[in-house]
């Protein structure tokens, strides 16, 4: 029981792989993409429901989802025709990530994910990319998805500045 969640992100990790096997925007790609959506969900929701929340886990699944946004990114971004001004954004909360990941690692020894409402919101945002691609356009979506983790990254990377130690699940810049 106590390694399910773990289970749950590493088989994530794997689906996110098997994305890159099959075509974007496919009937297997989207089953694919759905698994890995409910199996996030449910592996934070397993750990925190039956108290096997460990460090381990918390950072597996950080490194899952950023394994799961950058194939997303590789698949999504080649078929896509983004405006140069997205590229440019795009660029920019990457660097801004980097910039606070490598931060982190310099100042607590550890992979500073931070578990924020900014970053759940751009994951749950990034998920739902397709249907508001379908409904509102590639531009208006990519400047919602911009600003949203514009927001979570610079946040992340206030508190990983900021933080006298390592705190990943702290909630907001303005909660503890």
């Amino acid at each position: 029981m106590r390694l399910i969640p773990n289970i749950l992100t590493v088989a994530r990790i794997i689906g996110a792989f098997l994305l890159l096997l099959v075509e974007p925007f496919s009937r297997g790609f989207f089953v694919l993409y759905l698994f890995c959506g409910i199996s996030d969900a449910l592996d934070g929701y397993i750990a925190r429901r039956f108290g096997l929340s460990s460090s381990l886990g918390a950072t597996l699944d950080s490194i899952a989802d950023c394994i799961f946004v950058f194939i997303l990114l590789y698949r999504f971004l080649p078929v896509m025709f983004l405006p140069t001004w997205a590229w440019y954004w795009i660029g920019g909360i990457c660097f801004i990530k980097i910039c606070s990941l490598v931060i982190g690692i310099l100042r607590y020894r550890a992979l500073a994910f931070l578990h924020t409402y900014f970053n759940k919101i751009t994951g749950a945002a990034l998920f739902c990319f397709p249907v508001l691609y379908y409904f509102w356009g590639l531009e208006v979506t990519a400047v919602v998805l911009c600003t949203i983790a514009t927001i979570a990254a610079i946040e992340e990377l206030v508190l990983n500045l900021s933080q006298k130690e390592l705190q990943r699940d702290r909630k907001s810049l303005f909660m503890k």
